[in-house]
This record gives structure tokens, C-alpha cells and sequence, in this order.
């Protein structure tokens, strides 16, 4: 079997680690400014990073076609970041983070029905085990938490639906850069809009929100996708894809020890179920189906 090579795993490493703490930072920034404002100062944040590294780059800040351009930011960065940090001030991280990377379970149900694509080997027990922990998770027999729980499975399927439309309408000319970096600006504006209407206008600026803005405009946005485009560029993207996978767990057991949100019972259960149902998911694309309709779509 051929070893991966060394720095490109070390950097989808560090690529999980970043997004996967990142469910901590986020859960406790909370506490000083509203949910979709820090969205949106996110996912600003990290476009006016991306900007300035594209011009260190010396690369034209050549905007992509606005018809693809626009939807993409508002699936992207409105529906799924928007909805990723709503559902957090709801809900617990571990919680939030594995219902959010449900992603390629929906990818496989929304790539059958736009893209006439066959849902097959893996993929079926994947749907099962999926659904199945869902129904643990949710508890519809007592329905306890079920705001939070509706957002995250919302940035899910927006984050899927992210990946089915770069699938359906992206171009192969089109940069990685330069396609996050316009899609983030105008995803970032309709969150603003967004919450100035319906969020509180009071933000306080303390040490750990300061940090917590920092954190996901640098190395959650921007370092986060040089280490994104570095690892895919240089390893198959459905091994790509597999290390993904390490983010929601890194998740769950940080907040597990610094939020003290353990995952019981029930709960824990069907958390496992979708986990395993994602690593069926991209165990099928790393036995040779194309991956790439989810590898692009991440955070």
C-alpha cells in the first residue's frame, strides 16, 4: 500500500484540528455578540484575509460570474455559516458539529436527485445508519432542544447544497481562492443585512470575542483553506475527504472536555450511527466515485 505523503497529511491534520476546536471557539465567542453578527463578521473577516492574500499574490481580484457567484454565497456562507452559529447559540457543540457534517449523507440524496447520480455500494447503509441516528438525536417523543437541533441540520443541507450547485454550474478555470473569496464577501453582506434586522445590536468586546473573531478569520478561514487547497492538490481528494472526518470528532471531544457537553444515552448513540454513516459515505468515494462535489464545500 502506498504511504501518504508526509507534509500534506500533516497539513489535513492541522486542517481538522483548526475546524474541529473551532466548535468551542465559536460556542463560547457566543456569549458576548449575537449569532448571525458574529457570522457575519466571520465570514467578512476571513473574505478581507483572502483578499489581501490574493494581492500578496499578486493575483486579479477577478469577481466569477455573478449568476454563479451570488447563489453559491448565499448557500455557502449566508445558509450554512449563518445557520452554523444560529444553531449554536441553541445547542451544544459536539451536537451541532456532527448534525452539520451530516453534509455527504445529504450530498448522496441531493446528488441522486440533481445530478442523476446512482446512490450505490456503501452509500445505502450509510442513508440507514444516517437516518437512524438522526431519529436518536432528534427524540421526537420528546422534542427537548428542537430549534437549535433544526438549525444545524439546515446548515447541513445548505452546506450540501453549496457543493451540489459548484457540482452543477462551477467551472474546472475557476481558482479555489477566488471563488471562496467573492462568495464570502457576498454571503457576508446578506448575513449582515440579516442580522442588523433581527439580531440585538449589542456586542461585547471582550478578550475571548476579540480572540474568537481572530481565530476564525485567520486560521479558520483563510489558513484553513490554503492547508484545504494544499492537502487536495497533492493527495487523492477521497483520502482528502476521509480526513475530514477527524473535524466533528475533534469537536465533540473538545467540547466534551471544555464545555463539559458529554454526549449520553440516546444522544451519544445516534451521534456514533452518523458518524459511521459518514465514514461509509467516504469510504465509497475513496474506493474510486468522485468526491469532489463535497471536498470543495468545506469550511
Amino acid at each position: 500500500m502506498k504511504r501518504l505523503p508526509l507534509f500534506p497529511a500533516l497539513a489535513l491534520f492541522l486542517l481538522s484540528l483548526i475546524w474541529g476546536y473551532n466548535w468551542v471557539v465559536m460556542k463560547i465567542a457566543l456569549a458576548d455578540c449575537p449569532p448571525l453578527l458574529f457570522a457575519s463578521m466571520r465570514v467578512l473577516g476571513g473574505a478581507a484575509v483572502l483578499f489581501v492574500i490574493l494581492r500578496l499574490m499578486n493575483r486579479p481580484l477577478r469577481m466569477p460570474p455573478i449568476a454563479y457567484i451570488f447563489p453559491l454565497g448565499l448557500l455557502q456562507s449566508t445558509g450554512f455559516v449563518g445557520c452554523t452559529l444560529w444553531a449554536l447559540e441553541y445547542g451544544a457543540a459536539g451536537k451541532t458539529a456532527i448534525l452539520v457534517y451530516m453534509m455527504p449523507v445529504w450530498l448522496v440524496l441531493f446528488s441522486a436527485l440533481f445530478l442523476g447520480e446512482r446512490i450505490r455500494g456503501l452509500e445505502r447503509p450509510a442513508l440507514a445508519l444516517a437516518l437512524g441516528g438522526l431519529l436518536l438525536i432528534l427524540a421526537p417523543w420528546h422534542l427537548k432542544g428542537g430549534t437549535g437541533l433544526l438549525l444545524a441540520l439546515l446548515s447541513g443541507l445548505f452546506w450540501a447544497l453549496s457543493a451540489i450547485w459548484q457540482k452543477k454550474f462551477g467551472s474546472s478555470g475557476m481558482d479555489i481562492l477566488d471563488v471562496t473569496a467573492w462568495q464570502m464577501l457576498f454571503g457576508g453582506v446578506v448575513i449582515l443585512g440579516v442580522a442588523l434586522i433581527l439580531d440585538p445590536w449589542t456586542i461585547h468586546w471582550t478578550t475571548r470575542l476579540t480572540l474568537g473573531l481572530l481565530y476564525n478569520a485567520i486560521p479558520g478561514n483563510a489558513l484553513a483553506w490554503i492547508l484545504w487547497a494544499y492537502a487536495l492538490h497533492r493527495l487523492p481528494s477521497g483520502v482528502a475527504g476521509m480526513g475530514t472526518l477527524l473535524a466533528p470528532a475533534i469537536g465533540i471531544f473538545a467540547s466534551w472536555l471544555q464545555l463539559g457537553e458529554r454526549p449520553v444515552g440516546l444522544e451519544g448513540a445516534g451521534m456514533a450511527m452518523i458518524f459511521a454513516a459518514m465514514s461509509f459515505v467516504i469510504a465509497e468515494h475513496v474506493k474510486g466515485r468522485d468526491s469532489e462535489s463535497f471536498a470543495q464545500a468545506q469550511e
